[in-house]
């Protein structure tokens, strides 16, 4: 399930103005699929610059990359999640399965309160 579908936003705080969401999240779920910041840019209707922007401030964030990237060549560049990126974007959709489940409730509580119209 993709950020897009869920009906929250998860984001934690990281210190410094620095957080972890779903846009992060979603893009190391397309790095890891695609091996590629570029095609996973693509998939998500993203911009290279955008998305290169996104994994060097998860990179800086956190006490280990997320992201390996290598350069170019004969064969290309590419990008794989590191252990550590595997293990942030584990616990990341563990937190938002458990929201989601354990959290239903409250969320619907919330919302049944909400004023949905627009009008203020």
């Amino acid at each position: 399930m993709s950020a897009a579908d869920l009906p929250i936003h998860l984001r934690i705080p990281l210190g410094e103005g620095l957080r972890f969401g779903p846009g992060k999240a979603d893009l190391l779920t397309r790095i890891r699929e695609t091996g590629s910041v570029s095609a996973a840019a693509a998939a998500m209707g993203m911009s290279y610059r955008r998305a290169w922007s996104l994994v060097a401030e998860a990179n800086r964030a956190f006490r280990a990359p997320l992201v390996e990237l290598s350069r170019g060549g004969e064969g290309g560049g590419g990008a794989r999640l590191t252990k550590e990126g595997e293990a942030v974007l584990a616990s990341y959709r563990a937190l938002e399965s458990l929201l989601l489940s354990e959290g239903a409730a409250y969320i619907a509580a919330i919302r049944d309160r909400a004023d949905m119209s627009g009008r203020k």
